[in-house]
């Protein structure tokens, strides 16, 4: 027989007493759950590295939004590995925005003709330049920023809808939003990305 802490009865304790800022539940939570949703996060990734990054955001999130635990709706695990799934599938869509393949699917694909007025190879090297300078500003901003960030402008939630999906309160998340563009537009002036 499994012990307490890993059965469903005892993470819905850990995840009340989290919720309660009590760190060794934390702790145990941490142990008793994060194996399994790293082998979730990986299976949906692929990425070992990625898949661990993400297991710590959730973490983060299951931290700040414990309190928001209701175990009439969902078991304790079914609960972490929903977070962790949406977590994946978030980064998932940001990598479908971020890969453009400048290269025909097959050999056999038609050539591809580009218009007269199309970009010069120097515009596409400083496109792609601009590009890298970008995604390098967000992947410095802090973890908490970017979710949000990227919750507001890549699937148009609201700050409202923004506070009840993070289980923040409403100026916690504008904080976040309006700090990390001040941080974004700080970082891509000194980039030079913002002609």
């Amino acid at each position: 027989m499994r012990p307490t802490h890993e059965r469903g009865d005892g993470l819905a304790a850990l995840i009340g007493r989290t919720a309660l800022g009590d760190r060794s539940a934390f702790e145990h939570l941490y142990r008793a759950s994060s194996a399994r949703l790293y082998a979730v996060a990986l299976r949906m990734v692929k990425d070992a590295a990625l898949a661990e990054e993400i297991v710590q955001d959730v973490y983060v999130s299951v931290w700040n939004a414990a309190a928001s635990y209701d175990a009439a709706r969902s078991q304790p695990f079914t609960w972490l590995a929903a977070i962790t799934r949406n977590r994946c599938l978030d980064y998932l869509r940001r990598r479908e925005l971020d890969t453009v393949s400048l290269t025909p699917a097959t050999d056999d694909a038609d050539p591809i003709d580009l218009p007269v007025d199309a970009p010069t190879a120097a515009e596409l090297l400083i496109a792609a330049a601009d590009a890298r300078a970008v995604r390098g500003c967000i992947e410095g901003l802090d973890s908490r920023q970017r979710q949000a960030i990227a919750l507001a402008f890549f699937q148009g939630l609201s700050h409202g809808e923004l506070a009840r999906h993070l289980g923040q309160p409403l100026g916690t998340v504008k904080s976040w939003i309006r700090r990390g563009l001040e941080r974004l537009k700080s970082c891509l002036d000194a980039a030079g990305a913002t002609r």
